[in-house]
């Protein structure tokens, strides 16, 4: 793939692992408090195999867009905090010029 494909990937993981993420906000309620728990191992293992491919394409873009550790950094941090992945595809992937 063409690195402008692989940024173009990783915006859409971004997205994709973000509403993932956020998803949880509904699911863990049905498993703790209505005893459904199969929403929960879903979208669980929805976000598992996002994230991993989300943290493998922000490898990719970085040796593709050569960036620096700091940003590889944000990057990747942005991953573990709600909202930060809408976030990094704003700040981070969308100033990438090839």
């Amino acid at each position: 793939m063409t690195p402008q494909q692989n940024l173009k990937l990783l915006k859409i993981l971004a997205i994709l692992e973000g509403i993932s993420y956020l998803s949880f906000a509904i699911t863990m309620p049905l498993k703790k408090f209505y005893d459904m728990p199969k929403p929960n191992f879903y979208v669980g293992m929805t976000h598992g195999v996002l994230f991993i491919l989300y943290v493998i394409y922000v490898f990719i873009v970085k040796k593709d867009a050569k960036w620096s550790l700091k940003t590889t950094f944000w990057a990747l941090l942005a991953s573990i905090i709600p909202f930060g992945t809408f976030v990094a595809e704003k700040k981070i992937f969308n100033k990438v010029r090839y």
